[in-house]
């Protein structure tokens, strides 16, 4: 069995045709003028700026968002020092209170004030 080629392929090959490349085009039916074309680009200038304000007003929310955030953050570090000196205040006093020292006290027979 052989195989031929057809006429069509081999037409197509002379004509210089490579190997992927298309060999219909397109060809529209709706014919546009120079001011068609100048409106359609505007427009399309139009659209991508609005897409880029969009964009950008976003990033301008979220660095509103990550100020507030690192106010958050601040806040509480500023709160975590004040209950780490109350801690140690306390578990100071309670040290002081269960030492042998403040064991061996005793309570005094009577109190008197100046006036």
């Amino acid at each position: 069995m052989s195989y031929q080629r057809t006429q069509q392929f081999s037409s197509r090959r002379q004509q210089g045709w490579n190997r992927n490349q298309n060999t219909t085009r397109f060809v529209s039916a709706i014919k546009l003028g120079p001011v068609a074309h100048t409106v359609i680009v505007a427009l399309m200038i139009t659209v991508l700026g609005l897409i880029y304000l969009t964009q950008a007003t976003r990033a301008t929310s979220y660095d509103y968002q990550a100020k507030e955030i690192d106010s958050q953050i601040a806040e509480l570090t500023t709160k975590k020092g004040d209950l780490e000196v109350e801690n140690a205040r306390l578990t100071a006093l309670e040290a002081v209170q269960n030492s042998s020292v403040a064991r061996e006290m005793t309570q005094p027979a009577s109190t008197e004030y100046a006036r």
